[in-house]
């Protein structure tokens, strides 16, 4: 089978990872393949077409609730007051009953828009008398569609737009303050994580001359968000992604145009600003992130039969450098979970994927390419099973400042990720090129590969197991050790035998050379006199004398 067909499930042509509007920036597959300056502009767009809706179905509405409360007073005014009344009333209450179900119906999209102050519930009336009634209902018909129009003006001034002045933004945290419970997210202590962020940003910010204005903005943004954890999703990544924008905006002016100090800046406010807001908008509740989160987590599991060589990965493990760089490159991986700001988590993945780079050098002896290096992330991905994968994606993909994602290694390597997610979710048994029977089969359980190098094992597939082939290895190795191990206790046995021999061989050799030269041992000799047995009679030896002279 030739290359090219093996990787037919596999290859992605690096044109697909460019945005689909042709503008040169990556693209991500939570923005339909678009870039995010691309889907901003696609988002805004549809958005302000839904508020244009909702605007003129608000005015209808307020227009019928006037021709209603108009008819009413005519007729009120032509019957007499005892005959009429009662059902004057049951009419307008039909009319109010059936608007409510059209407004609840037609216009839930524009409630997401509202402040939480804004959505509550008009009072009811308490049954009292009747002109006390007319004047409540009166007071109902005026607050109704004025109120859902003020609320629609309202969606164009954000709290934390830059450009206001102080004073309107105070005053709107206040009104946004009142009657509102805090988000326990956010007047929960802060973590010891928090306070170093919040310290670090303190410093940074003194050696900037609009430091203190950047710090009270940012302040004021959190406090804002803090009361819009009913916002979905996507309505959290926009606010986020506005401020970015609007403070990116006025760092450019102050800088004049220089974008290496206006991106230092950036960073350390998305670092604050995320940091602080990382536990109410991180996988949401108003989002399905955690379901995905799931189903990604159960797919990989059931896919951990597949193998090197079915992913055509060009890495050998067996080289101790390549070993390492996928422990380490898995580690990375899973390390994104534990960080806070999606920059630090894009750290990760390009990490991860500089490792991989390296360990296809280290085997190829070569420089890997984009369609080597692809099959080893999806290789990587199912190895490691990286907890909340889906969640820290579309996290990134929200809160990231967008110029990260749109150009550089940290944008390709974020974009190769969320491609290889795609082929996991979507893998099939032509893309590993497996039999449907085959792949069915080991999805359920009913049967794993094998090796076709191994004739101990039956030959129903191309590959083992990783597991298995995992203790395979190690029991080969054992087996190997054993080999060793009997090899030395045989050498020491035959060392110990020759060493036994050798003492004999000489024992042999002393004794008859001792045989053959015997030691005779001969008497000790006398002194010169010893003989003489008239010794006593010699005279005494002569003594020195001392003559005086």
């Amino acid at each position: 089978m030739s290359q090219r067909s093996e990787r037919r499930g596999i290859h992605v042509d690096q044109s697909e990872l460019l945005c689909k509007k042709g503008c040169g920036y990556y693209g991500n597959a939570g923005w339909q393949g678009l870039c995010s300056k691309c889907w901003r502009e696609e988002y805004q767009r549809a958005r302000q077409k839904q508020i244009q809706e909702d605007w003129a179905l608000a005015e209808k509405l307020q227009r019928e609730e006037e021709a209603a409360y108009v008819s009413i007073q005519s007729s009120s005014q032509t019957q007499p007051p005892q005959s009429h009344s009662q059902p004057s009333l049951a009419t307008f209450s039909k009319f109010e009953e059936k608007k409510t179900n059209e407004k609840t119906r037609k216009v839930t999209t524009v409630k997401k828009f509202f402040s939480p102050s804004s959505r509550t519930a008009p009072k009811k009336v308490p049954p009292e008398k009747e002109s006390e009634k007319e004047e409540k209902l009166h007071g109902r018909r005026e607050s109704h569609g004025d109120t859902l129009l003020r609320d629609l003006k309202g969606i164009f001034t954000q709290p934390w737009e830059m450009g206001s002045s102080t004073e309107a933004l105070v005053s709107k945290l206040r009104e946004s303050h009142e009657g509102k419970t805090p988000s326990p997210s956010i007047t929960r202590q802060s973590s010891i994580e928090t306070d170093r962020v919040s310290r670090d940003f303190g410093e940074f910010l003194k050696s900037l001359k609009p430091g203190r204005e950047i710090q009270k903005q940012s302040c004021l943004f959190i406090d804002s968000m803090g009361n819009k954890k009913d916002l979905s999703a996507e309505e959290l990544s926009e606010c986020v992604q506005d401020f970015y924008q609007n403070m990116s905006d006025r760092l450019m002016s102050h800088f004049k145009g220089s974008s290496e100090k206006v991106d230092r800046v950036m960073d350390q406010v998305e670092k604050y600003i995320m940091t602080r807001l990382y536990k109410s908008v991180f996988c949401p509740e108003t989002s399905d992130d955690e379901k995905k989160d799931l189903s990604t987590q159960h797919r990989i599991r059931a896919l951990h039969w597949v193998t090197i060589q079915m992913l055509c990965v060009p890495v050998d493990e067996e080289i101790p450098e390549v070993s390492d760089g996928v422990v380490k490159a898995i580690t990375d991986i899973i390390e994104m979970d534990s960080k806070r700001v999606p920059r630090d988590k894009l750290a990760c993945i390009t990490s991860c994927s500089k490792h991989i780079f390296n360990a296809i050098r280290v085997t190829k002896n070569e420089p890997a390419s984009a369609d080597d290096f692809l099959p080893t992330l999806i290789y990587i991905v199912l190895k490691a099973n990286p907890p909340r994968l889906q969640s820290n994606i579309q996290y990134i993909t929200r809160f990231c400042n967008p110029s990260r994602l749109m150009t550089g290694e940290d944008g390709y390597y974020f974009t190769n990720l969320c491609c290889a997610v795609a082929f996991i979710e979507k893998l099939d048994a032509q893309s590993l090129n497996l039999s449907p029977e085959d792949f069915e089969r080991y999805m359920s359980g009913q049967a794993s590969p094998r090796r076709q190098d191994d004739p101990a094992w039956p030959q129903t597939g191309s590959c083992i197991n990783p597991a298995l082939s995992q203790i395979h290895q190690n029991l080969s190795v054992l087996s190997n050790l054993e080999k060793r191990q009997q090899q030395v206790i045989e050498g020491a046995q035959s060392l110990q035998t020759e060493l036994a021999e050798w003492q004999n061989n000489v024992a042999r050799e002393v004794q008859e050379i001792l045989e053959r030269y015997p030691l005779e041992i001969k008497p000790r000799a006398s002194a010169i006199d010893a003989e003489n047995v008239e010794n006593d009679r010699l005279p005494p030896p002569l003594q020195p004398e001392v003559f005086a002279g």
